[in-house]
């Protein structure tokens, strides 16, 4: 049965779709984007680097509100918490539009298996 397998290989293998022929054809509805739900999170916090940025925020916030200024701190926390909230949020909608404006991270997506481009 090697036949088999080799039609189920070229089966599971989606055509691969340049970076130019994509950004002239998404607009007019030429493409499919699927989008991998359990990657998509991890690989567009990663591309933004909102866990860093987060992390900048809620580190000095946690120091304002030891140093007194209560407010301010948790100012701070909360806006560090709810930035990465968003962006895990709107992972979707932000690979498209990174990917759409950016030739690496179109690259890395595709070739990572975080989105599939197909044909409509």
């Amino acid at each position: 049965m090697p036949g088999m397998s080799i039609q189920t290989d070229a089966q599971d293998t989606a055509e691969y779709i340049p970076f130019e022929e994509f950004t002239q054809g998404l607009p007019q509805g030429r493409f499919r984007v699927i989008v991998n739900p359990e990657l998509v999170k991890p690989f567009v916090a990663h591309c933004t680097r909102v866990t860093p940025v987060a992390i900048a925020m809620i580190g000095p916030g946690i120091a304002v509100a030891l140093m007194g200024h209560v407010w301010t701190g948790a100012l701070l926390v909360a806006a560090g918490i709810v930035l990465r909230r968003v962006v895990k949020s709107q992972a979707a909608r932000i690979l498209l539009h990174l990917v759409s404006h950016m030739p690496s991270v179109y690259e890395q997506a595709t070739e990572h298996g975080v989105m599939e481009v197909q044909r409509a």
